[in-house]
């Protein structure tokens, strides 16, 4: 419908033009009067709806080609033009449905199913105008019908496509964010049981390093009893003839003594004998230097009587260390004794290498396992001496008290840790030393029996100046450790 076709006047020659308009448009399209009786019907209009010109023209039925009962179409209602009463007509006839024309002024139009048409019914867009003369007044309107059938069954195949499509994609999002979830789920499992996979693993690792160092703590207990057992069997063969020749020492020391007295007896009576007499004495004493004899003889004497003396201290030393004569059981031990004793029993390792330093504080006797604290100290003071260099170095040892605590300092002035193995240097098997010199055991099971003493073993090392081990120690055990497996 176009503009001009509004605006066709109302007179006779108006008229013919109109209805040649109508009978040539392929658009159904029919048009009424000011009284709503219908002036034309075109042929399109009555293949359309079915209703014949000769039937519709100049009545006001056309209300029945669309609807069951007489009700105003689409033409009826907006001839008056706009109002607010028209506003409100269009909304009670057609709620939501009908719409200014965005191409012909004053025109409405509306889209609705007729299921009266045809044999399933139809879609139709109609648009109705109101019909102006030549002065601009309204004689009538017109409306035109368009069937919109295909389009709004493709456009409702394709609303239901787009909606089904909606669906599988809503079924299928939901069927991925299962697959998801269950995904998260089994990786989370996944993970769950990779950590306890690793947990188990530390678990079986660390069972295994106790395994170890139980195992060579038994092997050092065990090697530990054979030195005790070999210390018992050499105290006991040496402790007897160092015992006499002690004893046969001292009673030569007086049969010396008596003949040193003797000479000096006929030394002062050589004057009053003989001349061929006393030359042949002042010739025996001149041939034996008597003189030398009677000052170097004291002096073997004195020097073969602190080496028996040393001998009778390396056993007693040999026996302290390895307690053959005292059950390993926690008791109250003079620690310093202990150190003094294992300095004695490593000094071949340590008297070529470093001159030892010692600085004892003023500390009590601590509840302990002799044996096993006897064997840290010589481990730390093994350690440092193979850690000094062809350099003769010095090695200290010191002791002191903290609290309810003692502890013990082996420090060396060698070559020093460095600092990427610092942290292993307890681990069983970890050494620095070259192949076949190490076990990598002596500090790992210095390190056990502190842990068994409930005290601490730290180190401050830096390369090129040395190392220095602390060891604190309990002074007495809690009730915890009171009776502890040896």
């Amino acid at each position: 419908m176009s503009h001009a076709t509004t605006s066709l006047l109302a007179d006779d020659g108006g008229d013919i033009a109109l209805s040649a308009f109508f009978d040539g448009h392929p658009v159904a399209t029919f048009a009424i009067d000011t009284h709503h009786v219908i002036t034309h019907w075109n042929h399109a209009c009555e293949q359309l709806l079915g209703w014949s010109r000769a039937d519709m023209i100049g009545t006001a039925n056309h209300w029945q080609a669309l609807y069951a009962r007489p009700r105003p179409l689409l033409a009826d209602l907006i001839m008056g033009g706009p109002s607010p009463e028209l506003e409100r007509e269009l909304e009670h006839y057609y709620p939501g449905k009908c719409k200014r024309s965005p191409l012909i002024p004053g025109a409405y139009e509306v889209e609705e199913f007729f299921p009266n048409i045809g044999a399933s019914g139809h879609w139709l867009h109609f648009t109705a105008a109101p019909l102006r003369d030549g002065q601009g007044r309204v004689v009538g309107a017109i409306e035109t019908l368009r069937d919109v059938t295909e389009r709004r069954v493709a456009e409702n195949a394709l609303r239901r496509a787009h909606d089904n499509l909606e669906h599988v994609v809503e079924k299928r999002t939901g069927q991925l964010a299962e697959m998801n979830a269950k995904l998260q789920e089994d990786i989370a499992q996944r993970l769950l049981a990779e950590a306890e996979l690793r947990r188990s693993n530390l678990e079986l690792t660390e069972l295994n390093q106790q395994l170890s160092r139980a195992q060579q703590q038994l092997l050092q207990a065990d090697k530990l009893a054979s030195i005790g057992q070999l210390a018992a069997g050499v105290a006991h063969e040496i402790n007897n003839p160092i015992g006499y020749i002690f004893s046969n020492f001292r009673t030569l020391q007086n049969y010396l003594d008596q003949l040193f007295g003797m000479l000096d007896a006929y030394q002062r009576a050589e004057p009053s004998l003989s001349a061929p007499d006393a030359a042949a004495l002042r010739a025996m004493r001149e041939r034996i230097d008597l003189d030398f004899l009677r000052q170097d003889i004291p002096t073997l004497m004195a020097e073969s009587g602190e080496g028996i003396v040393r001998v009778r201290h390396i056993v007693q030393d040999l026996k302290d260390f390895s307690r053959v004569d005292a059950n390993q059981e926690w008791v109250w031990a003079d620690l310093h004794r202990g150190i003094d004793s294992t300095l004695n029993i490593v000094s071949n390792e340590v008297k070529y290498k470093a001159d030892v330093i010692k600085e004892y504080g003023d500390i009590p006797d601590i509840q302990c396992l002799p044996l096993q604290i006897n064997q840290v100290v010589m481990n730390l003071i093994v350690n440092a001496a193979h850690a000094i260099g062809d350099a003769r170095g010095r090695i200290t040892v010191r002791t002191g008290r903290d609290g309810e605590h003692v502890w013990l300092e082996v420090g060396d002035n060698g070559s020093g840790i460095a600092p990427d193995t610092v942290s292993r240097i307890f681990d069983p098997f970890f050494t620095t030393k070259a192949i076949g010199k190490g076990t990598g055991l002596g500090l790992s099971l210095a390190y056990g029996i502190v842990q068994k003493h409930n005290g601490s073993i730290d180190v401050d090392t830096a390369l090129g100046q040395g190392t220095r081990f602390r060891v604190r120690l309990p002074i007495s055990q809690t009730a915890a450790t009171e009776d502890p497996t040896p």
